[in-house]
């Protein structure tokens, strides 16, 4: 993939989003549901789109809202619904219309009071608070966000009783209804005026934010913060956790310094991404430039994306590398919370580091490895079958100190200042100690990159069997696994792994562009990884013939 030549620079006028346009767009477009791209369609986040294309407009906000209060029907949920959002230019029409139809419905809604951005750790930490010993009133909420995603997009998630990300039954149901009430012409929702919908009595304002930064401390060692008198560094990059890291910071008695406070919706003081885009992911060291740069004023600095479900570490030697900081966080934990289950597993996606799978090995601890998606860690946090969980895009969560259930969805909160406890308790950074584990395990590279496939072979691919991968050795050492289905739950990943003792790649249909996509990664070095790359583009093209496309 090449690198724009803006990459890591501020943008430039031109390259704003014009503000007025996206929100015109949004209330007057008038997507057609039989068009694809203007369906409702729930991915492994939530719907995501944009006003300007028809993916993400009014209508299709009204139509999840109305079914979503119909599959809560059907339940039988019927306590409160919280709602989260982000800083994002969509954001706030989006909760205006919802809020119509949750008033229009009767449902209790959940507002922010005081800071007007609850993140999804808040929310989830919220449903679970409200749930915990509860069997009827039960709450469930909606996060309306599209993550790191740049300033034109729009996002809507779901999240049922347990907490977490919408598991596909519950998606694909909301999905199939909400897309029958866009071809109904909206004629089944039924919404009140939005000053009406804040003055009815169904919608309570809620105090997301003292609640969160209370229960740090349960799921948080800040004494041994306090005590290494760490100075500490927080870019939000404009997100929803804005108000929450000055809140953080004189709760629990840390030295921390917000660099940025800005909340502004074009996001113009990012730097531009690897492609040329504005995109608030702090796992990109180009979109990172400019935490990265203060980096000598500070012990340890993090950030998080709009949304604060991802997070970016940056140490005196620079950004560390998502997988790197996962493989640390579990050897950190596991080795520092006693009051975890002994049987506690650590939990990654399948296309998260192999380095991981070694730490878990050397700790005596199982491994879950699941598909792509935060949902199909849900079920192990609330039992405290997972203790750490994460995924290779900077996700992650893990329980409180005592092994109870903290939060089911991501939490960048907790991962960026779990950062600055290690360093507190190590007495070194995370990358040193990421350094120390490639002494002890390797040194592994990784990359993902896109390959141009057409709609017939992202089906085929995302169908694929083991049986149909003919190839018995990959770079030149012998193919030790062949998955389709992911060894750690058995859930199908809709695509294919193919596994060496030193190496690995793993290709999975895009859902929104006609590409697949190939992450890997070798033990062996560079040369190794690409020989890897090389051979996966021609094994996942014999099982495609294999498979008859």
């Amino acid at each position: 993939m090449s690198t724009c030549e803006l990459a890591g620079k501020p943008p430039t006028d031109d390259m704003l989003v014009d503000l007025s346009k996206l929100e015109q767009d949004y209330y007057e477009g008038r997507p057609d549901p039989e068009q694809p791209t203007q369906r409702v369609a729930f991915g492994t986040s939530g719907h995501r789109g944009t006003s300007s294309t028809l993916s993400f407009n009014e209508a299709h906000i009204l139509a999840i809202t109305q079914a979503i209060c119909q599959y809560r029907a059907q339940q039988g949920i019927d306590g409160p619904l919280f709602l989260g959002c982000d800083t994002h230019a969509l954001s706030e029409p989006a909760v205006r219309s919802a809020l119509e139809v949750w008033a229009g419905k009767g449902v209790e809604a959940r507002v922010a009071g005081g800071t007007p951005y609850p993140p999804p750790p808040a929310v989830s930490h919220a449903i679970l608070t409200h749930n915990c010993g509860r069997k009827t009133g039960l709450a469930d909420g909606i996060v309306i966000t599209p993550s790191h995603n740049p300033p034109q997009d729009g996002g809507f998630k779901y999240n049922p009783p347990d907490g977490g990300p919408a598991q596909s039954g519950a998606t694909s149901t909301i999905e199939q209804q909400a897309n029958e009430i866009l071809r109904g012409g909206l004629a089944d929702v039924r919404r009140v005026p939005y000053e009406a919908a804040l003055r009815a009595s169904t919608t309570k304002r809620h105090d997301y934010i003292t609640a969160y930064v209370a229960d740090l401390e349960s799921v948080l060692d800040f004494e041994a913060i306090r005590a290494a008198g760490l100075k500490l560094g927080v870019d939000p990059l404009g997100g929803a956790g804005v108000d929450y890291w000055g809140r953080i910071a004189e709760a629990h008695g840390i030295d921390l310094t917000v660099v940025n406070d800005r909340v502004d919706p074009t996001f113009r003081f990012m730097t531009i991404d690897w492609d040329g885009k504005i995109r608030m992911d702090p796992s990109s060291s180009y979109a990172m430039q400019g935490l990265i740069a203060l980096r000598e004023r500070f012990d340890i600095a993090f950030a998080c994306d709009p949304d604060h479900d991802r997070h970016g570490i940056v140490t005196r030697s620079g950004l560390l590398a998502p997988n790197h900081y996962l493989s640390v966080c579990a050897e950190y934990l596991f080795r520092n919370r006693s009051g975890w289950r002994k049987d506690a597993a650590v939990g990654k996606t399948l296309v998260s580091s192999s380095m991981i799978d070694r730490v878990a090995a050397s700790l005596g601890r199982g491994l879950i490895e699941v598909p792509v998606g935060f949902k199909y860690f849900v079920d192990g946090l609330i039992h405290g079958q997972l203790g750490f969980v994460g995924e290779e895009s900077a996700g992650a969560s893990f329980l409180r100190k005592d092994g109870g259930v903290w939060t089911t969805d991501k939490d960048g909160i907790i991962l960026a200042l779990l950062a600055a406890e290690i360093t507190a308790v190590a007495g070194k950074d995370p990358q040193q100690i990421y350094t120390e584990l490639t002494n002890r395990f390797g040194n592994p590279v990784y990359q993902r990159f896109d390959a141009a496939t057409s709609p017939a072979q992202k089906k085929a691919l995302a169908n694929l069997t083991p049986e149909q991968v003919s190839s018995t050795t990959m770079a030149g050492e012998p193919i030790v696994a062949k998955l389709t289905s992911a060894p750690g739950d058995g859930n199908k990943i809709g695509g294919l792994k193919v596994v060496t003792e030193n190496g690995w790649f793993a290709a999975r249909p895009s859902g929104t562009e006609d590409i697949y996509k190939i992450y890997a990664e070798s033990f062996l070095g560079v040369e190794h990884l690409v020989q890897i790359q090389s051979e996966a583009r021609q094994i996942v093209a014999d099982a495609l013939g294999a498979a008859g496309v």
